[in-house]
């Protein structure tokens, strides 16, 4: 390391930081807002998945009725909200596979991930076509892509409990996205209009990034500073090219595995299952359900993503292991519908929620206190990706699985959308 060479060091963190850092909110406060912005189109999409399936569907077509002994049906839709899923997951798992090999500069990334989710809003709000629908969906799914592993390695600049609120911010991208579709459409506030008033959430992202969230200073080194700095991080130097990158990802799957097992059993559920539980004896319909299941989820994922400081968790594993037994919940109960009451749905539903906000807010907060600095950022970056093959690996398998299901006799709570 030259004499000339400079480190970037975050203004809030230092070797020996002040009693009081009186800016700090700022970066947290930024973060917060970031993790929302950059989750919240992603929801939306999700939520609205019953809504962009059957806007372009003719009424006689809308459902795919399946004859069964005795005269019983099911009436699904043609797809399964799976189908969704896809497009709102993979466009974002190819992207978080390719940027953190991508030396681009900060800003550029983070204003293409603020223009493509207000593209995506626009062309879903205005879509005269299902393809055009679909592919606002795959645009903001992009933008999310491009946004949590640079938002995330971004973090290694500040204090650590910049994770936290950005995880915490997810979580409430997963209430408030819900919550405001489910409620805007429930006072008949048309799509298109739904969209047009959440092309407020990428500005608000924009002004979170460049006005709120303080800049990290460049201090250079002195010769001895420099060589003491080397002498510390002589096992966890930076990693430098495409080999060195390769051969560290290795070491970050007991991060990896037990997150993708988490999502993947959790989306499983929300994308191949939720669509199919339906109470006969409740006032709400069966679209309005999956909506107010969503809601129930996303609150569970809050929840768990704000609890880090008071609460952690370090076996994933274990969490991934109750996540597959609500599968088999869920399985029986919409072949069956053994289930007596909404409500002990709901309440199952709440508790898939905080373990899989539980297994993220973990599995990062954990890398922020045993990964060096100079290999996080690129760590972060590469972590991300596991939930998005977890969720897409479910998206493939929620088609047949709902498609299978749909050929079954209804049982004894007869499906009505």
């Amino acid at each position: 390391m030259s004499a000339d060479q400079e480190v970037v060091v975050a203004s809030p963190v230092t070797p020996h930081p002040p009693p009081k850092d009186r800016s700090l909110w700022r970066d947290l406060t930024a973060y917060w807002i970031l993790g929302l912005c950059n989750n919240y189109g992603y929801v939306v999409m999700l939520s609205a998945a019953h809504d962009i399936i059957a806007q372009f569907q003719d009424e006689t077509d809308a459902d795919d009725t399946v004859e069964n002994a005795g005269d019983e049906t099911r009436k699904c839709h043609l797809i399964s909200t799976g189908a969704i899923l896809l497009a709102d997951i993979l466009p974002s798992l190819m992207v978080k596979i390719i940027i953190p090999f991508l030396p681009l500069w900060v800003n550029f990334k983070v204003l293409a991930a603020v223009l493509l989710s207000a593209t995506g809003f626009l062309l879903v709000g205005f879509a005269y076509a299902e393809w055009m629908a679909l592919l606002g969906v795959v645009i903001t799914s992009a933008s999310s892509g491009i946004g949590e592993p640079t938002f995330l390695s971004y973090s290694s600049h500040f204090n650590k409990n910049v994770v936290s609120t950005w995880s915490s911010g997810t979580g409430g991208a997963g209430v408030i996205g819900s919550l405001s579709y489910a409620s805007l459409r429930a006072i008949n506030v048309s799509p298109r209009d739904t969209m047009l008033i959440m092309l407020l959430f990428p500005a608000l992202e924009a002004f979170s990034f460049w006005i709120i969230l303080r800049k990290p200073t460049i201090i250079p080194l002195t010769n001895s500073a420099l060589e003491s700095t080397e002498e510390l991080v002589h096992d966890e130097k930076p990693l430098r090219g495409f080999k060195q990158k390769l051969i560290y990802i290795k070491t970050l799957l007991p991060y990896m595995l037990p997150l993708a097992l988490v999502y993947f059993f959790e989306y499983l559920i929300n994308q191949g299952l939720f669509e199919l539980v339906y109470f006969e004896n409740s006032t709400l319909s069966q679209a309005s359900q999956y909506r107010w299941f969503n809601v129930d989820y996303q609150i569970g994922v809050f929840i768990s993503r704000s609890s880090v400081n008071l609460y952690k968790i370090n076996k994933i594993w274990l969490m991934a292991v109750f996540q597959l037994v609500n599968v088999a919940y869920f399985l029986t109960e919409v072949i069956y519908f053994y289930t007596p009451t909404i409500w002990i749905t709901l309440v199952v539903v709440l508790w898939e929620g905080l373990l899989g906000g539980g297994a993220y807010v973990n599995t990062f907060y954990r890398m922020s206190k045993e990964i060096k600095p100079e290999r996080r950022r690129f760590a972060m970056a590469m972590v991300t990706q596991s939930d998005a093959y977890g969720i897409a690996l479910a998206g493939l398998l929620a088609i047949p699985l709902h498609n299978a299901i749909c050929s079954l006799p209804a049982g004894s709570r007869k499906v009505v959308w």
